[in-house]
């Protein structure tokens, strides 16, 4: 069955969280969706909740070798079951905005030419308010800084932001064409850290990307997670920053050292005046 959306959901011992992800998904209204759970905990954390739900449009994919938390591993077991036009990869903690996907079908309709759509991001949670106010700060700046990148093309001041300044967005705020996905073979299971940035820096170089400016996903800081963590040891940056490192020398190698250099003195002049 063709859908509009295939949204596809890593989890790891977290039902009640998981629910609520699930139920923004499916208050979606005026687009179609399929729903793929892959559950990351041997034990199958995840299939007592499905199983109450009872939904159709809900598919269960248990990891039958779990990797206790690499996210690239667990999204690239469900994207190959979507069905849906466009594929959305949303953390088992976040929440989708009420409308956000209809916003996303017009905008992908309005601009054929890209192959990702992405929005704001606006955390919340439990966490310490010094840390909510550290993300609300950071995704604040990261909203401003996309908004200027469209002046640039689809491309271009995306590619560079994401390689030589900042993340722009994390996985739950994009959403993607399903060909695209393919294409590209989905998520590169050699990177631990920052591999969701490596996708959508491959993404917005092939295809293209265009900013929506609203709300693409509530971002829930504070809990234990697989794709982030509020206060993340040294052992955790050291992986972040190693993964930076990867994205950038596969990008130099795969794209030619005078793109890759011309981009960083683009970003580091004339990104930075603007």
């Amino acid at each position: 069955m063709k859908h509009d959306f295939s949204v596809v959901i890593p989890t790891f011992r977290r039902p009640q969280q998981l629910g609520e992800a699930i139920s923004s998904v499916i208050g979606q209204a005026g687009v179609s969706v399929q729903i793929i759970v892959v559950d990351d905990s041997p034990e199958g954390s995840a299939l007592e909740l499905v199983n109450r739900l009872n939904d159709s449009r809900i598919l269960y994919l248990q990891n039958p070798e779990p990797t206790g938390g690499v996210p690239s591993v667990v999204r690239n077991l469900g994207w190959p079951h979507a069905a849906g036009t466009f594929v959305h990869f949303l953390d088992d903690d976040d929440i989708v905005p009420a409308g956000y996907y209809t916003a996303v079908k017009s905008a992908f309709a309005t601009h054929p030419e890209v192959g990702l759509v992405f929005g704001r991001v606006e955390p919340f949670g439990v966490g310490p308010e010094s840390q909510l106010q550290h993300e609300r700060a950071y995704f604040a700046d990261a909203a401003r800084k996309a908004a200027g990148c469209r002046a640039f093309g689809p491309k271009w001041a995306f590619v560079g932001r994401m390689l030589f300044d900042k993340a722009l967005l994390v996985c739950s705020a994009s959403v993607v064409r399903r060909e695209c996905v393919h294409k590209l073979g989905g998520f590169d299971p050699t990177i631990r850290l920052m591999e969701d940035a490596d996708f959508h820096v491959r993404v917005m170089r092939e295809f293209g990307a265009f900013y929506l400016d609203r709300v693409a996903v509530r971002y829930r800081i504070g809990a234990a997670s697989l794709m982030h963590a509020p206060n993340p040891d040294q052992r955790q940056r050291d992986s972040e920053r190693a993964g930076h490192r990867q994205m950038q020398t596969k990008y130099r190698k795969s794209r030619g050292a005078v793109e890759f250099y011309g981009l960083a003195v683009f970003t580091r002049t004339m990104l930075r005046i603007v």
